[in-house]
């Protein structure tokens, strides 16, 4: 569900339209991008046979959501095939491939900043200023959350904070919350809307800290 809301329903870049599923170690790693989004989710499966291959996001979904929640799956490619079999039961599905070599990752730089915060906080700062986005997209850069450091000594009795701002041109959100340790002197971001709610998605379903 979480690597299918990345995916576009329209694509003019086939690759993208689908998912790269990586078979290693003890589990999956299911990979999906628009380019702007990268969203990574591993979980534990029985490996009999290693290997990566990449299948259309949604007709992947579409076959999972339907069986029963208890239902084992079994995910097989045949060296000789370009194609993905996924059985369940009596169920038997064959689904096209493509290389996964064209599929696009975005690679992981050296980060300048690494904070940890709580679920919860990370989603009321999005949750107070979400509804303030704009839906103009010529002015892309009113398109998200503009997250950034803030020391203004009339706000939280002087303490450096991490505030959250979001404007349409007639309306402005703002919320923010004491500095995390790790975050100080980090540059300000614009968050784009999907990632926002995705990243929402996310913090509501999962208690506990959040690293960034």
């Amino acid at each position: 569900t979480h690597v299918q809301n990345v995916v576009e329903r329209r694509n003019t870049i086939p690759i993208l339209a689908n998912i790269l599923i990586i078979a290693e170690g003890v589990g999956l790693k299911l990979i999906a991008t628009d380019l702007d989004i990268q969203l990574i989710e591993e979980i534990d499966a029985k490996i009999e046979k290693g290997g990566s291959l990449t299948a259309p996001a949604h007709l992947v979904y579409d076959i999972i959501r339907k069986l029963p929640d208890s239902s084992e799956i079994t995910l097989s490619k045949d060296d000789n095939q370009d194609h993905l079999t996924i059985r369940s039961g009596k169920s038997n599905f064959k689904l096209q491939t493509l290389p996964r070599a064209d599929f696009p990752e975005i690679s992981d730089s050296e980060f300048s900043h690494a904070f940890t915060i709580v679920s919860g906080e990370l989603y009321r700062l999005i949750e107070k200023t979400r509804f303030a986005i704009s839906n103009e997209e010529t002015r892309y850069y009113l398109n998200g959350i503009f997250f950034h450091e803030s020391n203004s000594e009339h706000d939280n009795k002087g303490l450096p904070t991490l505030r959250t701002v979001s404007t349409d041109g007639h309306r402005l959100a703002q919320a923010e919350l004491t500095l995390p340790e790790g975050a100080s002197g980090m540059n300000g971001i614009i968050i784009p809307r999907k990632t926002i709610f995705e990243i929402q998605k996310l913090t509501q379903e999962n208690d506990g800290d959040v690293e960034i």
